[in-house]
């Protein structure tokens, strides 16, 4: 029993003590025992007593330390009941206890027997009229009592606020006045591990009447489960049982009587006899037909047998493109198509005459505004089956799609070119005129020097002049009948020797001229006298007999000898073309109309000409050497071949893609080619790219007679056209073969006048300076700087 009252001492002293050690050391005993790993630890009786109190606490839930220990105390005193062999004095000291006590007086307490203070449960205090009045301890419901679902102390302070208690150390009073004294709260690692350890049935919140933690058992977390799922509380409820049938679905036909209706109950009706009459009366008449003609079933028959076909049976529904836009809708209705449209929406006498007259396709509007003075009395819209149709017309024939719209400025598409300005020097203006030729000046040449310019024209003559001053300083007249086609200076600067073609004779002379010095005008006839020796003594080419030779190499006469013409070749025919090898000692001859020997090559040391075709497809228009290597470049009307004079084979076939070609000219560099054309075009052609024009520019309304690159190293190029003007481009080419030629079109020089639809004819570039010489219809060369 002292073993009791000890425990009953710590009872009263557990409730005011609210140590924070001791609540964490109870919360962390529980964390403890769910390890069930405790190896090391070793417990003596006490805390065996604390662990039984936890394991109390656990299964009640809302007691507290103290009354777990009462409970173990309870418990332990329950457990010694002794047995048989313990004898009779133990049983009968129990008996004692157990007894009731007797109740001798109503309203009076009972008389107790004596018996020692440790052993009393009981105290005994005086009562307001001063007699004796006994308290008993209160008994606490250990584990193996009935009594372990009681409640804890009820608050009894009614529906005054918790809020209020908030400044004190109790919550409430419970049913016998004692202050209910408020739970003790963790610090922060207490609610951390609150956090993280949730235990079974926690939810977070607090009780209102005791301020514990208030936890739901499973019963309860199910009961709130289903009512947050909208499900029936109670699970054994069952919603939808199964219904009764109160009455079969079979029907059973048991009639009383099978015998037939006699016939008095039948009444004929005359309403029924009325129609009847009425039928049999559009039989006769032959109104109604009670059976069909043969020849409408035979027709009936056919089209039964007529097979149609569902073209989008098989028809699969596809997802709709994202780039389609639906049927725009149809616009409403206004005011004239009301059936009660405003007076000026009315169309007059004379409107509505003039709107008949019209055809369908020309009226504006496929109907009239109308006027009726109920919506009851509007007629059906007779248009209603056509307008439909070509409604639907309109969105299986007119399919749309959404296009993107590219807002691209059009600036932005033309190349970025430099300004012309940037681009100088290149001839802007005509500097000198030359007057002197009787019609058409048909060519024109400067000598590699840059002092003298050869001129040809239809006159017959062939004029030099200085180039600075345009004052003529030399002139023969070659021919009375035949124009002077071409005229070309030799590409080399030891002589001074010029070629002039005029019809079928082709010229080499040493005009007169203020900067040949005699020396040098010994040298130029020593060049063109040194061929006759080799005639003469050198090895020739047999001609087979009766075969007429390519060409003859004589001299011109006495008088024009005289005069400075030193050679004449003779050839089959009309010479419109003469362009000298760089070297100078070999020219070709082009002649249009010669059919096989249109082409020939003639070499001024040994007087001899060659036909290098048999045979060339297609009328040759104009031919070339190549700047640098050994090529020879000849056009005809549509394409431009290129032959290798040491291997005497085709290289490459150009085609620009113009209708017919009129000139070419091959850059200075050897790896581009520029085509003019009569059909108004210029083509750049880029030889090691391709075959076909890098570039195509359309400058010129009229056909383009020539064009010339610049010999000089600068990156300038010209044509010349019918129209009577010169078109000058910058035309660079980068050494690098990965950068594109730059062309740019700088300046178109006017000056020719237009005579007969011809105006520039020929076009030359000075060797050094950026400036151009032109040929024109109008008779004048016209020096340009």
């Amino acid at each position: 029993m002292g073993f009791k009252s000890v425990d009953k001492k710590r009872k009263t002293q557990v409730p005011e003590s609210e140590s924070d050690d001791e609540l964490a050391g109870g919360f962390f005993d529980g964390v403890l025992s769910q390890s069930e790993d405790d190896s090391d630890f070793v417990a003596d009786d006490d805390d065996d007593d604390d662990n039984d109190d936890q394991d109390d606490s656990a299964s009640e839930g809302s007691q507290d330390d103290e009354d777990d220990e009462e409970d173990d105390d309870d418990a332990l005193l329950s457990d010694d009941i002794p047995s048989d062999l313990d004898g009779e004095e133990a049983l009968g000291k129990l008996l004692i206890t157990d007894d009731e006590p007797e109740i001798e007086v109503p309203g009076v307490d009972p008389k107790r027997q004596d018996v020692g203070d440790e052993e009393k449960n009981y105290r005994i205090e005086k009562d307001a009229n001063g007699g004796e009045r006994y308290v008993y301890d209160e008994i606490e419901p250990g584990y193996d009592t009935d009594d372990t679902d009681a409640q804890g102390p009820a608050n009894t302070i009614g529906d005054i606020p918790l809020d209020f208690y908030d400044s004190y150390p109790h919550i409430g009073y419970d049913i016998n006045g004692k202050k209910i004294m408020r739970p003790a709260s963790g610090d922060a690692l207490q609610n951390l591990l609150d956090s993280i350890e949730v235990p079974k049935g926690w939810t977070g919140l607090t009780d209102i009447n005791t301020g514990n933690p208030l936890n739901l058992t499973d019963e309860e977390l199910e009961l709130v489960r289903r009512v947050q799922m909208g499900l029936i509380p109670n699970e054994l409820h069952d919603p939808y049982p199964d219904t009764v049938e109160y009455f079969t679905s079979i029907e059973e036909k048991m009639p009383l009587s099978s015998a037939p209706e006699p016939k008095r109950r039948f009444l004929p009706s005359k309403n029924e006899a009325k129609q009847v009459m009425k039928l049999v009366r559009a039989i006769r008449e032959g109104r109604i037909m009670p059976y069909k003609p043969p020849e409408e079933r035979e027709r009936e028959a056919e089209e039964e047998d007529e097979v149609h076909f569902d073209l989008w049976q098989n028809e699969e529904p596809q997802d709709a493109n994202p780039m389609h836009i639906p049927a725009p809708k149809l616009p409403p209705p206004g005011y004239d198509m009301s059936y009660n449209p405003p007076e000026e929406y009315l169309p007059t006498k004379e409107e509505r005459e003039e709107w008949e007259k019209l055809d369908p396709e020309e009226r504006e509007k496929e109907y009239l505004p109308q006027k009726y003075g109920a919506l009851r009395k509007v007629p059906a819209w007779s248009e209603m089956v056509k307008e439909r149709f070509e409604r639907c017309m309109d969105l299986y024939l007119a399919p749309r799609i959404r296009k993107n719209r590219l807002n691209i400025d059009p600036n932005s598409l033309l190349p970025k070119l430099p300004s012309p300005s940037e681009l100088k020097p290149f001839p802007t203006v005509c500097q000198t005129i030359f007057r002197g030729h009787e019609g058409r000046v048909r060519s024109v040449s400067i000598d590699p020097s840059g002092t003298a310019l050869a001129t040809g024209g239809d006159d017959g003559t062939v004029r030099v002049w200085e180039l600075l001053t345009g004052r003529q300083v030399w002139s023969v007249k070659l021919s009375s009948d035949e124009a002077v086609n071409t005229v070309r200076w030799r590409p080399s600067k030891d002589s001074f020797i010029l070629a002039a073609a005029a019809g079928e004779d082709i010229f080499l002379m040493v005009p007169s001229h203020a900067t040949v010095t005699p020396s040098l005008d010994q040298v130029s006839r020593d060049i063109l006298a040194a061929g006759f020796g080799y005639a003469t003594h050198g090895q020739q080419q047999p001609v087979a007999v009766g075969k007429e030779p390519a060409a003859k190499w004589a001299r011109p006469g006495t008088k024009l000898e005289d005069e400075g013409v030193l050679i004449r070749i003779t050839v089959r025919s009309t010479v419109k073309v003469i362009h000298w090898h760089r070297r100078g000692d070999h020219f070709a001859t082009v002649s249009p109309s010669g059919q096989r020997s249109s082409v020939a090559i003639h070499t001024l040391s040994k007087h001899m000409t060659q036909i290098p075709f048999r045979k060339l497809s297609g009328l040759a228009q104009t031919a070339a050497f190549h700047p640098l290597r050994p090529l020879f470049f000849v056009a005809t009307q549509r394409t431009i071949r290129c032959y290798d004079l040491q291997k005497l084979e085709l290289v490459k076939v150009v085609q620009p893609g113009a209708k017919w070609i009129s000139s070419f000219d091959i850059h200075p560099s050897g790896d581009n080619l520029i085509v003019s054309s009569y059909d108004k075009r210029l083509l750049w052609h880029d030889l090691d790219l391709s075959n076909r024009p890098y570039k195509t520019m359309r400058f010129h309304s009229e056909a383009i007679r020539m064009v010339r690159f610049h010999r000089g190293g600068l990156p300038l190029f010209a044509d010349a056209s019918d129209d009577g003007t010169l078109q000058i481009f910058h035309g660079k080419v980068p050494n690098d073969q990965l950068e594109n030629p730059t062309i740019v079109p700088v300046k178109m020089l006017k000056g020719h006048k237009v005579v007969n639809k011809l105006g520039v004819l020929d076009i030359d570039w000075h060797p050094r300076e950026p400036w151009c010489v032109s040929a024109g219809a109008d008779g004048t060369a016209q020096l340009w700087m």
